[in-house]
């Protein structure tokens, strides 16, 4: 099918879900903080001035954490959004946290010992993928999904619209004409806001914006652009619908441009391979198109709980490719390390990255939001490594 539409939505930093997101990985960043192979498994449910964490983590020997240093950086997080609502409000909400020693049936399969090289911490599928759709190498649907919400992000921090509230979601349906994306058909904007506040004004403000992201020519008429379509959205965030952990996974990734092994990325240290694994299967994936060698890669892995090596690693290039696809695939295993350990090691991933790849998408970054180490599997610095390794190869 060459002439299609093709919807992706985004939601912002002030979902419910994201804002768990979020918290889960500040706990995450925080234990990295205090030892740099902390094993952190960290979950959160917010609710109306709610926040529970539950989950499992692990330090060195001596070094020792305080529910009271937990509670101080879930504060802090919930306060960067700008959340000061009757109904949620970071000085005022009720933290609980249930975070326990990790199982020592997981740690042995996951540690290295003697001769056993370090294992997954789970048994699990992960995708990551590519398209020239757009600079970032995203598909187009979900780059300008965000890209919509970080504006509105913007306006709101900066001041200059104070009226509206954290949370927010996005959803666009483009035009494709020849596998290409072309124009927006419907766009769909529901963003929170202060009691009384016109919802016509506030159409133009979404519209002006959406019309400065998007490319030239590619906006939709006023009837096809919907905000606000309930008509009203004071009460929002955690006060309005409950937030958990990783319930915005398709979000978190390629928009439904791609298939999804099924786990969820934040709250989770960069052993568990739900993680670590599918930020190195966009990094391949991204190289792969980069370097011109297919319009459109998908690549999967596989792992199972306690085993280094990857049961299964698949490439396809979507009929887009001018290599074989097994080449590739032969050519990458020669480059990279695909056991935990070696992911971890080629993405620097023991760092505290975390907490910036909880809202707007782990992937897609440009250059100038990668920053303090993070996004390290948005670089493209394995694309000259892949031709000249496929020129062996062919």
């Amino acid at each position: 099918m060459k002439d299609y539409l093709f919807t992706s939505e985004s939601v912002s930093e002030g979902h419910p879900d994201k804002v768990s997101d979020l918290i889960s990985d500040t706990i995450v960043d925080l234990m990295i903080t205090k030892f740099r192979f902390a094993r952190v498994a960290c979950e959160t449910l917010v609710t109306t001035n709610k926040v529970v964490l539950a989950g499992e983590y692990r330090l060195a020997d001596g070094i020792e954490i305080t529910d009271g240093e937990i509670e101080l950086k879930v504060r802090e997080a919930v306060k960067k959004i700008g959340y000061e609502q009757e109904g949620f409000h970071w000085e005022k909400m009720n933290v609980n946290c249930f975070l326990h020693q990790q199982s020592p049936d997981i740690a042995q399969g996951v540690d290295e010992s003697g001769n056993k090289e370090e294992g997954a911490g789970d048994q699990g599928l992960m995708f990551g993928y590519a398209t020239d759709e757009t600079e970032s190498f995203m598909p187009a649907p979900l780059f300008y999904s965000h890209l919509i919400l970080k504006k509105l992000s913007e306006i709101r921090h900066s001041g200059s619209a104070p009226f509206l509230g954290p949370d927010s979601k996005s959803q666009i349906t483009l035009e494709y004409e020849n596998d290409i994306p072309v124009r927006a058909h419907k766009i769909v904007v529901s963003t929170q806001h202060e009691e009384g506040y016109d919802q016509g004004k506030l159409k133009d403000l979404v519209m002006e914006l959406t019309n400065d992201v998007l490319p030239e020519g590619w906006m939709c008429s006023k009837d096809n652009f919907y905000v606000n379509p309930t008509g009203r959205f004071v009460v929002g965030g955690p006060d309005g619908d409950t937030g958990l952990t990783g319930r915005k996974i398709v979000v978190d990734t390629y928009g439904g441009s791609s298939p999804h092994g099924g786990g969820a990325f934040s709250g989770k240290d960069p052993t568990k391979v739900d993680r670590s694994a599918a930020y190195m299967t966009r990094y391949l994936a991204k190289n792969v198109v980069a370097s011109k060698i297919a319009k459109k890669c998908i690549i999967q892995v596989a792992y199972a709980i306690g085993m280094s090596k990857p049961f299964s690693f698949y490439v396809n290039t979507l009929n887009t490719g001018v290599v074989d696809d097994n080449i590739i695939k032969k050519s990458l295993e020669s480059l990279v390390d695909l056991t935990p350990k070696g992911i971890r090691n080629c993405l620097h991933l023991n760092n505290p990255i975390y907490v910036p790849t909880s809202a707007y998408g782990h992937f897609g970054r440009m250059p100038n939001e990668i920053i303090n180490g993070s996004f390290t599997w948005e670089k493209l610095d394995l694309a000259e490594k892949l031709l000249k390794e496929l020129s062996k190869n062919s």
